[in-house]
């Protein structure tokens, strides 16, 4: 069978499995250091409403009926601005792509949903997701030559093409 998509929420059953792997990946990453939120309280800021459309959306692939990588958006504080959040893939399987269908997905939703930007940071201790956003055109907002260990959040932003849901409306415009 093959990978499928599914949009949902982040209290859906199917979503746990990637919540509770990336509360251990944080952990893992950023547990030593001080005055840092727990990964628990990060993976919960957010009210699962925020990723549901029409704003957000929260996706997952499915593999046989179970999630293997998934991430999502919601507003940004920026008009026409989705953030970028909670792209994970399983660790046995990382190494594959998945992550990079994601976003792909990802910004072609947001595009649907009249974005036409996208805004997300990661962690300084994630070097692989630094080299999937730039591999993708996500343009870093920090000083490359800068060792990434000095800040605390790496952001990106990736401009989108013109949104797909403005592209239809045009489409349906008389001549």
């Amino acid at each position: 069978m093959a990978d499928q998509f599914f949009s949902t929420s982040p209290a859906d059953p199917l979503a746990q499995p990637l919540i509770q792997d990336l509360i251990r990946e944080y952990d893992g990453r950023y547990g030593d250091i001080p005055g840092r939120d727990p990964a628990v309280v990060e993976l919960h800021r957010y009210p699962p409403e925020l990723f549901l459309p029409p704003r957000g959306r929260f996706l997952l692939v499915l593999r046989a009926g179970e999630a293997i990588a998934g991430g999502a958006f919601m507003p940004h504080a920026e008009e026409a601005t989705a953030e970028v959040k909670r792209v994970w893939a399983r660790p046995d399987l990382r190494r594959q792509g998945l992550a990079a269908r994601v976003v792909i997905e990802l910004e072609r939703l947001a595009r649907l949903q009249g974005y036409t930007d996208l805004y997300l940071t990661t962690g300084s201790r994630q070097p692989e997701a630094v080299r999937l956003y730039r591999s993708l055109a996500y343009e870093p907002q920090f000083d490359l030559n800068v060792d990434a260990t000095k800040f605390s959040l790496l952001s990106f932003r990736k401009r989108l093409a013109t949104p797909l849901s403005a592209l239809a409306d045009a489409a349906a415009l008389p001549a």
